[in-house]
């Protein structure tokens, strides 16, 4: 089980952004690379920080 460090992980691997408090089975956060994790407090902090598309599942919206 994932330590939620922040409410939004972004993952650097697939330049995608999830919301921890609306996660959904279908995030499989467990499975995403420790090196590759990114916390922030908000989701416009990490739109700020990287290009990071919305997980369709947590957020929605995804552009992919």
């Amino acid at each position: 089980m994932i330590v939620k460090a922040k409410r939004y992980l972004g993952n650097m691997h697939t330049l995608e952004v999830h919301d921890t408090q609306n996660e959904s089975p279908r995030c499989e956060l467990d499975l995403i690379s420790e090196s590759h994790r990114r916390w922030y407090d908000t989701l416009s902090d990490a739109k700020r920080d990287h290009p990071y598309d919305n997980c369709a599942w947590c957020i929605g919206s995804s552009t992919r």
